[in-house]
């Protein structure tokens, strides 16, 4: 007997593809690509029939509108920095977290064994939306399909922006530094403390002849990269302007215990 996610099986495949439709915010002109999109293998009369293809299309057009979304809204990321924001992005389990924010995995038609696996599993979650992302493209073109993407991947771009960034201090630093002054920041080893198991460094950010409040870490690359945050924040926040001929007093912070 076919189940249908954890609706009903009262429920008619009609009324799900509606319903469907309307959580996803676009009416489909071919329903029948809708309902392929949101049947899984386990149910469908063979693997051609269920959404399988569907998701490999799915996966390329949500691939390219990411990473045009990350190139223009992030025009002083590096390729590396670009790279790994669309691979946490188009992840298995990124996507998955869509699904359930767009309450797709009820509309899944399922095999009656596979409706008794609580949670559903990561992998068939990602894939109804990279199905349904496909279905999209091929009833109504590539902006449709855009629109929805940047709909809904939107929120979590910028989680992974944010978190990218709060991350990766020295890498925003170098950025900055290059793009603004056309200078390179230099980290200088002022003083490390603690027996030899369990140093501590402290560290400062030099850019031409202007030094940054130092920052202690319990590594010199923490260290380093807490010393760019000081020096971000004093950049970006008060607008600093790098004069080379000034050097500020670096003033330690975030000194150890002890």
């Amino acid at each position: 007997m076919l189940a249908m996610g954890s609706w009903d099986a009262r429920v008619t495949k009609t009324e799900v593809v509606q319903q469907a439709q309307d959580l996803l915010g676009y009416e489909f002109n071919d329903p029948e690509l809708l309902r392929q999109a949101l049947t899984h293998a386990s149910v469908a009369d063979s693997r051609l029939a269920s959404n399988e293809r569907l998701e490999f299309l799915g996966d390329s057009v949500l691939a390219i509108v990411v990473c045009e979304e990350l190139f223009e809204r992030f025009p002083e990321f590096l390729e590396g920095e670009l790279t790994k924001l669309k691979s946490v992005i188009v992840s298995r389990k990124t996507c998955a977290r869509m699904a359930d924010q767009l309450e797709l995995t009820p509309m899944l038609f399922l095999g009656k064994g596979m409706t008794n696996r609580e949670p559903v599993p990561t992998s068939l979650r990602a894939a109804v939306l990279e199905s349904v992302i496909a279905g999209i493209f091929l009833d109504g073109g590539f902006e449709p399909a855009k629109n929805f993407i940047l709909r809904v991947a939107g929120p979590f771009i910028d989680e992974a922006a944010n978190s990218e960034s709060e991350q990766n201090h020295k890498s925003l630093l170098q950025q900055h530094a290059q793009k603004c002054f056309s200078a390179t920041p230099q980290y200088i080893q002022l003083d490390e403390q603690g027996p030899d198991h369990s140093k501590c460094f402290e560290v400062c950010v030099a850019i031409g002849n202007t030094r940054f409040a130092a920052a202690w870490g319990p590594s010199k690359k923490e260290a380093e990269q807490r010393a760019a945050r000081h020096a971000l924040d004093e950049l970006i926040d008060t607008d600093t302007d790098l004069d080379p001929a000034a050097t500020l007093s670096g003033e330690s912070s975030d000194v150890p215990d002890g």
